[in-house]
């Protein structure tokens, strides 16, 4: 068993076929923001029981629209009276993501609720201190993570762009990126032979699993000759019990000027079930080339252009040649923390703490993305 890092100098040792017969998993992974993330928590009845129709978890809102007690909170939900951009660019210092890394790290956190009050539950507010061990379930619900070759961004425009790729200088000032490239699992299951739903997940140190497709999940793009995205394209759906996960891979993270996310360590075991298999995990980072999109306009106004590719070594490396200018490039990843991960999860397999299984469905294998056009009912 190796990490996706290691399996690549393996093979170029011990050639294709031996190496087929000696490793039966590749482990691959990830770190970095995943603002597609949530929770659903149940927080127990009080007494008298109260049916929460608006709740705050360290003031920010948490979404009530379901059971008495249930409620979800998303990576991105704002602090109350946060003023976001009203003095741009705003700092956005605590949200959604923050209380989920305050719980997760087993800090004490505050929650308000308000009702309506009804016979059953006549309870109309709590204010109460509580932490994770407090709670009946904690489940993070992430529709969408794990996106496979996802933008690389510069600014073309005159202003400095502030987004949730970073703050981009203007006139490509420098040149920002977030994916583990080799290391990432759907770049080393390009086809989605091996990962689909019901597959296990190593969701920051808790056992979970791909429970759907992910949101906006694209597979009917342009592919290079190994099958590897040119775009954006494929995303996973993951859940996992928060209860199991560790502090170093659940990060709040604050974009300035954007808004704030949740920073995750994800890592998925690939089974070596044939030669092809193995040879799509020896992709490396000078394999993979990621498209170059303007932050300051056509990203905005959904334009179809790219400004050119760049591979994933170029940008490790940590300058990147674009329309013949050296530009500094920044990673919004960490690939140390995503090693950490592949490595903890191949100890966790080889322990026998991570049982292995099948995906009980294929993640669609030719599906578009549709977009939201804006449309008057008069017209």
């Amino acid at each position: 068993m190796l990490t996706a890092d290691e399996i690549m100098d393996y093979v170029d040792r011990k050639g294709l076929d031996a190496a087929a017969k000696e490793v039966d998993v590749v482990t691959t992974a990830t770190f970095g923001a995943m603002c597609s993330s949530g929770c659903f928590l149940n927080f127990g009845h009080s007494q008298p029981k109260i049916r929460m129709t608006e709740a705050w978890l360290q003031d920010v809102p948490v979404y009530t629209g379901i059971a008495a007690v249930d409620a979800y909170l998303g990576a991105t939900q704002l602090r109350h009276n946060d003023p976001a951009n009203m003095y741009y660019p705003g700092d956005f210092r605590y949200g959604g993501g923050h209380v989920i890394e305050d719980l997760v790290a087993g800090r004490e956190v505050q929650l308000f609720a308000l009702s309506y009050g009804t016979d059953d539950y006549p309870r109309r507010e709590l204010r109460t201190q509580l932490t994770l061990a407090d709670l009946n379930q904690a489940t993070m619900v992430n529709p969408r993570n794990c996106y496979q070759n996802y933008n690389v961004a510069v600014n073309t425009s005159e202003q400095t762009v502030h987004s949730y790729m970073g703050i981009l200088a203007p006139r490509m000032g420098n040149i920002t990126y977030s994916s583990a490239g080799q290391l990432s699992p759907l770049l080393n299951d390009p086809l989605y032979e091996t990962i689909g739903l019901g597959s296990s997940v190593w969701l920051a140190g808790s056992r979970g699993h791909v429970y759907a497709e992910g949101t906006q999940h694209c597979s009917a793009v342009e592919r290079t000759d190994n099958d590897i995205p040119a775009e954006g394209a494929g995303t996973l759906g993951l859940t996992a019990d928060m209860r199991g996960m560790l502090p170093r891979f659940v990060r709040g993270a604050s974009f300035k000027g954007y808004g704030t996310s949740l920073a995750l360590g994800i890592a998925i075991p690939i089974p070596i079930l044939s030669h092809e298999i193995l040879k799509r995990t020896l992709v490396r980072d000078s394999d993979i080339h990621a498209a170059v999109i303007d932050y300051g306009g056509d990203y905005q106004q959904r334009r179809s252009r790219t400004l050119g590719s760049v591979t994933y070594a170029e940008l490790r490396s940590g300058t990147v040649r674009l329309a013949d200018r050296d530009i500094p490039a920044g990673a919004l990843s960490s690939y140390p923390l995503a090693l950490d991960a592949a490595e903890r999860l191949k100890d966790e397999i080889r322990r026998g703490d991570f049982p292995l299984n099948r995906p009980f469905q294929r993640l669609p294998q030719n599906q578009a993305m549709t977009t939201l056009d804006i449309r008057d009912k008069h017209q």
